[in-house]
């Protein structure tokens, strides 16, 4: 599996365990148009290195000054900051906002195994709610907060003192078919945020000359979804036209809680794909789950526009639903 598109905690870890000291800052609230979404999160080592972000750039300088001195303290820090219109403009923002910015170290404040619970679990793609304040007692919760995992928002709870942070396990694309359309979506997918996955029992298909730096698995499509997993932060494209690839493969997905199940071909090709899976036994809703012919109608030319319709439509479907 390729790294993920966000590894701050596991990078927070290493650095902590390496000696080095760290800690985490995350965005905790905000107000107009802030760079970055609450949640997000900045890393610092004892060495002042950094991974992630809280502002896009315009206010990392000073977090990192306020969490060596926090390291050093062994204190959690609360900042605010207010993002000027100049500011806001360097880093390609209409107008100004502000965040507040909550700092823990680890070790003295975040425990070491608090944070190795938080990353085995997304390491395992198990959602976890990490619950912190500045007075809160800093654990993992599993249950509850399901309104918070489904919409993948963290915040503050009523109390305006505990905030929960969500971490969801990271988006993931599994494309059955090594083909051009596949060539172009995989990059386009890892740009927004998923991490992706290519299956093809095809040799000359399936290659990492065509997928460079990716991963490419070339097994039999159902036998690599079992392999690989399927869950609710996972969306399958089919794009072989091969019912002997797809057919398996539809099936894994349909028993599945797959947020997105997506299959190239036309009206008619999509007819025949339901009639096929009718006999094998599913029902009509499990089949209405499929999204074929794939794709929102944009009029799209060609496997680079075809790809950009795909990753929008999966998109729209894990944002506002089916």
């Amino acid at each position: 599996m390729t790294d993920r598109f966000d590894d701050i905690p596991e990078t927070a870890l290493a650095w902590h365990r390496t000696g080095k000291g760290a800690a985490l800052a995350t965005v905790v609230e905000t107000w107009g148009s802030a760079p970055r979404r609450v949640g997000s999160q900045l890393a610092i080592s004892g060495e002042g290195e950094i991974a992630g972000s809280v502002s896009g750039g315009c206010v990392e300088g000073a977090v990192v000054v306020e969490a060596l001195d926090a390291i050093e303290a062994g204190r959690p820090a609360m900042l605010e900051y207010g993002v000027t219109d100049d500011d806001a403009f360097a880093v390609g923002l209409a107008c100004g906002g502000t965040i507040r910015v909550l700092v823990e170290p680890v070790g003295s404040v975040m425990p070491e195994d608090v944070l190795a619970d938080l990353v085995l679990a997304r390491e395992g793609r198990v959602p976890v709610a990490y619950v912190t304040g500045m007075t809160a007692r800093r654990r993992l919760e599993r249950e509850g907060h399901e309104v918070r995992f489904r919409m993948d928002r963290s915040g503050f709870e009523e109390d305006g003192e505990t905030f929960v942070a969500i971490h969801n396990p990271p988006l993931r694309l599994i494309v059955v078919g090594a083909v051009h359309i596949a060539q172009a979506l995989v990059p386009m997918a890892r740009i927004a945020g998923f991490d992706p996955v290519v299956i093809d029992p095809r040799e000359s298909f399936a290659s990492e000359a065509r997928f460079p730096g990716e991963t490419v698995l070339d097994d039999w499509p159902d036998e690599g979804l079992r392999a690989l997993g399927l869950d609710g932060r996972t969306a399958l494209v089919l794009l072989t036209h091969d019912p002997k690839l797809d057919d398996p493969a539809l099936g894994e997905a349909l028993r599945s809680e797959v947020f997105y199940i997506g299959a190239l071909g036309s009206t008619r090709t999509h007819a025949k794909r339901v009639a096929r899976l009718t006999d094998a036994g599913f029902s009509e809703v499990e089949i209405a789950r499929i999204h074929g012919p794939i794709g929102l109608d944009i009029g799209a030319a060609g496997p680079a526009e075809i790809a950009v319709s795909i990753l929008a439509q999966m998109t729209q479907v894990l944002r506002k639903g089916t």
